[in-house]
């Protein structure tokens, strides 16, 4: 655990709020205490909704190490990550995060991600964005065409 890392992303977040290139938040991917990516938000600048900053900075990392797993990394984010950036983060798998604020801080400042939480407790026809299945036996040609495949990566 690193304050001067930390510190780093804070810095980084409010120089990403006086350039206004996004959101109050950033995070940074650190190895053995060594910066391999950093990212603050930048969805509104870049028009990308998943430009969050733990997303910026895994993908920064990753891109850095060659790798899509940040084994023995840590990040630190400026906010506890939101339902998207948690995914990201598990997937990533890194070693631990470090976050400064939290999620009802983010809430405050008008970012509440509460209600995705309540979406996904919800079955699937009461949700508010409608979802629906199509050509699920068609598809599973996929599945069974990746489990064939005999050089594949697993992750």
């Amino acid at each position: 655990m690193s304050a001067d890392l930390m510190g780093r992303a804070i810095a980084l977040a409010l120089e990403n709020v006086r350039t206004a290139r996004g959101g109050p938040f950033a995070a940074l991917v650190a190895k053995h205490g060594k910066v391999i990516g950093e990212g603050a938000n930048s969805v509104t600048f870049t028009n990308d909704p998943t430009a969050h900053a733990e997303i910026v900075a895994i993908r920064a990392a990753c891109r850095a190490l060659d790798t899509f797993q940040l084994t023995d990394c840590e990040l630190y984010t400026t906010c506890e990550p939101c339902p998207m950036c948690l995914g990201a983060i598990y997937w990533a798998r890194p070693a631990r995060v470090f976050y400064a604020g939290v999620a009802a801080d983010a809430a405050d400042a008008g970012f509440d991600d509460a209600f995705i939480y309540e979406e996904l407790q919800r079955p699937l026809e009461s949700r508010r964005i409608p979802m629906t299945q199509l050509m699920r036996e068609e598809s599973l040609a996929i599945f069974t065409a990746w489990k064939q495949q005999a050089n594949k990566t697993a992750y």
